[in-house]
């Protein structure tokens, strides 16, 4: 299959890499430093072991013009950077290309091919306007659950942390030819690709998580271990992935594990930092709006109290303001040892 790469960082990186070396054509929309190094030395990864593979046939592109119609576009941007990327798409897909969305939280076509009177409706925190729902067409997507974790070394250089699945799912729950083909290609290339007749209960598996870890961590600084091992940070954790579990059920969906379990499952990740933290860290804008903007946004349309998701999203959006305005990063540093 042809693979259009959009986000050459960590899992757009990783993902690129092994299927190039599944023997898929991959090419990455790229600029500046990744697309020098991309086109000086193909794409590096370093798994998780210490062993590295070296893909050396993948191509870069600074104009998605030069790539012309794919037969897969994967979208490994964050949700705040869709927007940007779309006169990029509309050079990768054709009549027959799939738009497979890789972006954390609530997506921005979570009510489109959806049953029921919440059809189309779009959600200002995650596509102000609707600019991305008349933009795209939903017949072109195919929504996935990314839950490796990975970081950019260096430009063109990734590295595993752990984790190699990658759930697929059909906007309308269906099981086509499409999905299965890339299904298989993401096989070939070494991943889990298990494809879900419901990808918004697998969105809101993930999110469970996300829309507390990573708030917190920005707020606090703490890993996901450091939040997990700590009573506070465990409480606090556990309130909002409580109030989030009402929200979802509000929209029908049935969580299969419960909070604890959850909890375990961040806590066996290690002294992870999470994306948002880093991005904090790098003085990076943070996903708020799709992680935690969106589920205040779907709790006022269900009804559903949350006022401590609310509380955090209003304390990390002024530290995100903050940030902003100083055009400045935020990170704990160890004393000197003539510090007391």
């Amino acid at each position: 299959m042809k693979f259009a790469v959009v986000g050459a960082g960590a899992i757009g990186g990783l993902l690129g890499t092994k299927l190039s070396l599944a023997g898929h054509e991959v090419v990455f929309i790229a600029r500046n430093k990744n697309l020098a190094a991309i086109r000086a030395g193909g794409f590096r990864l370093v798994q998780a072991d210490g062993i590295e593979q070296h893909a050396t046939t993948v191509r870069a592109a600074a104009d998605a013009a030069e790539a012309g119609p794919q037969d897969a576009v994967l979208l490994a941007v964050k949700a705040h950077q869709v927007v940007g990327v779309l006169p990029t798409l509309s050079a990768l897909v054709g009549p027959e290309t799939v738009l497979v969305t890789m972006t954390n939280g609530v997506p921005w076509w979570y009510f489109q091919r959806l049953e029921g009177a919440r059809q189309g409706r779009t959600l200002e925190s995650v596509d102000p306007g609707g600019v991305l729902a008349a933009a795209i067409d939903p017949a072109f997507v195919i929504g996935s659950i990314v839950y490796p974790a990975a970081e950019l070394a260096a430009p063109g250089v990734v590295r595993h942390i752990e984790g190699n699945r990658f759930t697929l799912g059909e906007l309308d729950g269906t099981r086509t030819p499409r999905i299965e083909a890339l299904s298989q290609a993401f096989m070939q290339a070494g991943f889990k690709a298990p494809i879900t007749k419901d990808i918004r209960a697998e969105i809101w598996l993930k999110l469970w998580g996300n829309l507390s870890f990573n708030p917190i961590s920005a707020l606090t600084h703490a890993t996901l271990e450091g939040i997990c091992h700590d009573t506070d940070g465990r409480a606090l954790a556990a309130a909002m992935m409580a109030e989030a579990e009402a929200v979802a059920k509000a929209l029908g969906i049935v969580f299969k594990i419960g909070i604890d379990q959850r909890i375990a499952g961040a806590e066996a990740v290690g002294a992870h930092k999470t994306s948002m933290l880093q991005d904090v860290e790098h003085g990076r804008p943070i996903e708020l709006g799709a992680l935690v903007g969106s589920v205040v946004e779907l709790a006022r349309i269900t009804g559903t109290p949350v006022p401590t998701i609310e509380a955090i999203h209003h304390a990390a959006g002024l530290l995100a303001r903050t940030l902003a305005a100083a055009n400045g990063q935020l990170r704990i540093e160890p004393l000197g040892r003539d510090r007391r």
